[in-house]
């Protein structure tokens, strides 16, 4: 993270409200934003008012002549570009039911709702003045985008102000924020904020709103929310007057004097965060749960479920958390707070929204998976909308893990199998496409979800085929300490796990990434040679992979043949000592067979096997394996 002022490159950690020096990281530039909003809340009229100050720290060696701010709200008004896209992608047919009706590619959240709302029940951002270091401004407003031409262009590593007015109508909740969500939480406030676009090493995002991804500049915020003292409000960030607010934020032998009035002024301050969020309902329960140096919130609506399954999901998070740190690094933060609201679940730097009336179960694995995105999406911070497969991919496979490794009936399963089923259904449809694209351009919501989430994952779970597990999970901590407070990209993570692991890897994101060419190995013969035995191993797919090939003899003797990929200039190592493994010369990618000879007498085999671990994601797995008849 670059430091606002002096734009020198230094890595900074919280620790105990305050920002530390620790080891150094890639010197990539950041901008930087510091925000201050005062908002006053009219919650009958489902409106508020808003003061913003911002200052804008320009650490690049640009000139900006213009800026960008976000205004998400304007999506929710029919005929918007989020109302069309979801109508349009409404009208495709992905498949078909078991009674052989049309299966539509609706997303079932969105379908053709925004189209009906009322100008009552409409979401609307207006930015009512701007002025940049006190001067008024010129700007245009492009639905979800507002465009300003400066008088007086930023220089490089220059700070400058902005400072505007904005009213707001909150929406009814369709996608992620609005009022009045399903299970009667009254308002889920995200994305509720004209938001600075970010302007990075390629230049400004101003990306329309659509539904889909985010991304968004660091900075502190500092934010007070005037409103009816009836509503308990959960949020980014630190309450700063709890001595007067209560509804348990209050610490032992605080003592509450909330002032006279009907309004309530809620004062948050979010340290090193990309966005603000806040939720807000009279009959909130607030629990919290004391975890390794730092405080978890829960915020939720009571009944005869949730009474028992949020008290048991906070019980389960220093478990959680202890698998969490050691695998993907340390929480920087002093809290964090899960927040029933929304329409499923979505991430925000210290909190989440989630849906809450769900199982146990269910609870907890929405609330590992938003969990996780502090991880990819709240410290990490890819573009998600450039590179969805890197956020959603890489929280869905910690969230799997993070599962598997704390749930007593699931350990020692195979947490990715689900995951490779739904990604052999995408690769055998004719919706796949290339994970490098856009998140908002994807033809289709189930090409989309199938491959940020689902191939994504299995980037990282196959991974660990190449280049071992062990060396992959300590690249995840490499990536994590290098990369925390930045906006890394592809290359950038596939750098860190070349030094981890001395190998090769750009074929492995160009094939499996970048292109759609599948995994498909098979044995095409065997054939006696004496004392030993000569497999023909055929790759039928156009993507080529290093091959782990078992090998048991009659007796039980097991024996692992590795033969590497020559692209990776490199060899994993042996990830299992108990079975004796055997090295052989390297695959090129060229060669669509390979010939390997095994030391057992083809009378003396038992069976053989390609990749038995199932990491690798070979389509037809069906000719993988062979046994003695």
């Amino acid at each position: 993270m670059k430091h606002p002022v002096l734009g020198g490159c230094i890595a900074l950690a919280l620790v105990a409200g305050s920002w530390l020096q620790s080891n150094a990281q890639s010197d990539r530039w950041q901008q930087r934003v510091k925000y201050k909003m005062d908002v006053n809340v009219d919650a009958p009229a489902n409106k508020f008012t808003g003061k913003q100050h911002l200052e804008y720290y320009n650490n690049s060696p640009d000139t900006l002549k213009k800026v960008f701010y976000h205004l998400y709200w304007n999506a929710f008004q029919p005929g918007s570009m989020m109302d069309v896209r979801s109508r349009e992608l409404g009208k495709i047919v992905i498949g078909k039911t078991k009674d052989g009706k049309d299966v539509y590619d609706w997303d079932n959240r969105v379908r053709d709702r925004i189209s009906k709302l009322k100008p009552d029940e409409i979401g609307y951002q207006k930015v009512l003045s701007l002025k940049h270091n006190g001067k008024p401004q010129s700007y245009k407003v492009v639905e979800t985008i507002l465009e300003v031409v400066l008088d007086e262009p930023i220089a490089p590593h220059a700070t400058t102000t902005f400072d505007m007015e904005f009213e707001a109508q909150v929406p009814v909740q369709i996608r992620r924020s609005g009022r009045n969500n399903s299970e009667g939480v009254d308002f889920s406030m995200a994305q509720w904020y004209p938001k600075m676009c970010e302007y990075d090493y390629e230049g400004w995002h101003p990306t329309p709103y659509i539904a889909r991804e985010f991304y968004g500049v660091w900075g502190d915020y500092d934010v007070t929310i005037n409103m009816d003292k009836k509503y308990v409000i959960a949020a980014t960030g630190y309450l700063q007057n709890p001595e007067q607010i209560g509804h348990g934020y209050e610490t032992a032998g605080m003592k509450v004097k909330r002032p006279d009035g009907k309004n309530l002024s809620w004062h948050f301050v979010a340290p090193n965060v990309h966005d603000f969020v806040w939720a807000a309902d009279p009959d909130y329960k607030h629990i919290t749960q004391e975890v390794d140096g730092f405080t978890a919130h829960f915020f939720f609506l009571p009944n005869d479920t949730t009474k028992n399954t949020w008290p048991a999901l906070a019980k389960r998070i220093p478990n959680a958390y202890a698998y969490i740190k050691a695998h993907y690094g340390a929480y920087p933060y002093k809290q964090y707070s899960f927040i029933q609201g929304g329409d499923g679940g979505m991430e925000y730097p210290m909190a989440t929204l989630i849906m809450g009336n769900g199982t146990a179960t269910g609870l907890y694995g929405v609330a590992m998976h938003e969990w996780m995105h502090s991880w990819y999406q709240g410290m990490l911070a890819t573009n998600e909308s450039l590179y969805p497969w890197m956020d959603e991919g890489f929280t869905t496979f910690g969230e799997e893990h993070v599962i598997y490794a704390t749930t007593d009936s699931l350990k020692g399963k195979w947490p990715m199998e689900d995951t490779y089923k739904g990604y052999f259904r995408l690769a055998a449809s004719p919706f796949e496409e290339n994970a490098m694209t856009h998140s908002d351009h994807y033809n289709t919501n189930y090409g989309y979800s199938n491959n940020a989430y689902r191939k994504g994952a299995i980037f990282l779970e196959q991974l660990g085929y190449v280049i071992g597990d062990k060396v992959r999970d300590s690249g995840l901590i490499s990536y994590y300490n290098e990369w925390r407070f930045k906006h890394p990209n592809a290359n950038d993570f596939v750098r860190v796990m070349e030094k981890q692991s001395g190998i090769q890897l750009d074929w492995y994101k160009q094939y499996f990434i970048q292109s759609t060419k599948h995994i498909d190995y098979g044995i095409d013969s065997i054939i006696p040679k004496g004392n030993k035995t000569t497999v023909r191993l055929r790759r039928i797919g156009l993507m080529p992979m290093p091959i782990d090939f078992m090998v048991i003899d009659k007796s039980g003797n097991k024996t692992m043949y590795y033969i590497p990929l020559t692209l990776m200039f490199g060899e994993k190592p042996n990830e299992d000592p108990s079975v004796k493994r055997v090295v052989k010369d390297g695959w090129y990618w060229t060669n669509p067979t390979y010939d390997l000879e095994i030391d057992v007498p083809f009378t003396n085999l038992k069976s053989i096997e390609i990749d038995p671990s199932q990491r690798m994601a070979d389509v037809d797995r069906s000719n993988n394996r062979a046994v003695a008849e």
